[in-house]
Parts: structure tokens; sequence; C-alpha cells
């Protein structure tokens, strides 16, 4: 067989795989399957990338750096605009079949803890929730051996000269703390290091784009649900509320006010 636009991008399996629990089958299932399929297919894509980004870091490449930040930057907002399209199911029409999800749960996403832990969080829900699945066990424990986004920035400033040496802290959390003498190495290449500070300021971006995804997230959570448990028994939007405002660049934030 040759090779065409459908067996290459498998879109047969594809588009098999929206198989809807409610009975009888509850028209707005469809979206609520697509739409987090698709977050799944944007979290795969930006672990990928992240991949790419430590490693031009730690080997000081800016533009290969610059380049890969703007590309999850740009997928990152596609995932902020896409909660829009979720929006459009109301509060009625989730609860057609709702009761079908089971104890299923946007806290089980493997994918998303990964790249959480990436950014520099720790949390005890993100073994919790996988306790029963050693497979995904394993690839969370690979994932906190390796090198945060802020570790690797530090990397790279430290190629151009700048001796930042960021220290893990904390099991809960940010497992990073704000350090004043990281700040005074941030400030001098904010000043006198162009490229350095455009990675910096891409990383701000990523922070502040990720602190919007997680406000539209609660948002989006409360206009479904109110203050209804999740369905995987969290506290739903009151557990998401203690997510936001929680930088995962702090340094970067605290400089603001030192130009």
């Amino acid at each position: 067989m040759s090779l065409t636009y459908t067996n290459y991008l498998k879109i047969d399996e594809l588009t098999n795989l929206q198989q809807l629990k409610s009975d009888p089958p509850e028209h707005d299932e469809v979206l609520f399957i697509i739409i987090h399929q698709t977050y799944e297919l944007w979290f795969k894509q930006i672990l990928h990338e992240f991949g790419k980004l430590r490693k031009d870091l730690e080997a000081g490449k800016t533009w290969g750096s610059l380049k890969t930040m703007r590309r999850i930057l740009t997928i990152l907002k596609t995932m902020v605009s896409q909660i829009d399209i979720l929006e459009t199911m109301t509060p009625l029409e989730f609860n057609s079949f709702r009761e079908f999800l089971g104890q299923s749960s946007g806290f089980q996403s493997l994918q998303f803890r990964e790249m959480e832990i990436v950014c520099g969080l720790r949390f005890p829900l993100m073994k919790e929730a996988h306790k029963d699945q050693p497979e995904h066990l394993k690839i969370l424990e690979f994932r906190m051996e390796e090198s945060t986004l802020w570790e690797s920035f530090c990397s790279y400033l430290r190629t151009r000269g700048y001796e930042v040496h960021p220290k893990r802290e904390n099991e809960k959390g940010l497992i990073h703390n704000p350090s004043e003498e990281i700040q005074e190495m941030l400030v001098s290449a904010m000043k006198n290091d162009p490229e350095a500070a455009l990675i910096a300021e891409l990383f701000v971006d990523y922070d502040e784009g990720l602190q919007e995804w997680r406000y539209r997230h609660v948002k989006m959570v409360e206009r479904t649900i109110g203050t209804k448990k999740g369905t995987g028994g969290s506290d739903g939007a009151k557990y998401l509320h203690k997510t936001l405002n929680n930088p995962i660049f702090p340094d970067l934030w605290a400089i603001r006010s030192k130009f």
C-alpha cells in the first residue's frame, strides 16, 4: 500500500478513538472527548519541545532556544484559546453525561504532571494518582531526575559567564526557592547581555502563559460544575484555585522592580 494522507496520519484509527460512555449517547460528550484528547496531544508536543529546549540551553545555543521557546509559547496560547470551545458547553449539557465518567479526572493526566515536573513543581498527588500504574510512576520518577527548565536556563547563563547554581530545596511546591544572589546575576544579564535577556523574557512569557492557562481552566470548571467536587473525588475548582498566582520562575518576577 502506498503512503497516503490517511494511512500516514492514521486518520481511521484517530477518528475511532472517541468512544462515548453515555447511554444513550449524549451529543456533547464527543466535544468533551475531542478537546481533552487534543490537550493530551499538545502536552506531548510541549514535552517533546522541552527536551530540545533544555538541550539547546545547556549547550549555550541562544537562537535554537529562542525558536523552540516561541513554538512552545504559541502552543500554550492555542491551549488557552481552546478553553473557549469547551465553554460553549453549559452545565446542563455537561451533566447529561457526567455520571458516565466514573472516577476519571484531569488529575490523572500523566503528561500534564510531567510538564509540571519539568517546570520544577512537586505535589504528593502527582504519584498518588498513579499509584496503581507502576509504568506511570517510573515515568514520573524519571522526569524528577531530569533538569528542570530553570536549571537548564541557569546552565545557559553559566555558558555566558554568570555563575548561577540553583538548588533543589523543597519536596513540595516549587523545588527552587527565590535567590537574591541569582537575582543579582539576572539583573546584570538583563542589562549587559541582550541575548540572555531575550531568553529570560520568553521564560517570563511562558510563566505568565501557564498562569493564564490555569486561570482560564479554573473559571471554566467553575462555570461548568460550580463548587461541586471533581469526578475523581478532588475538590474541583477549590483545589484549582490553590494553583493560581504561583509563578514557576519567581526570580524573574522579583527583578522586575530592580531596573
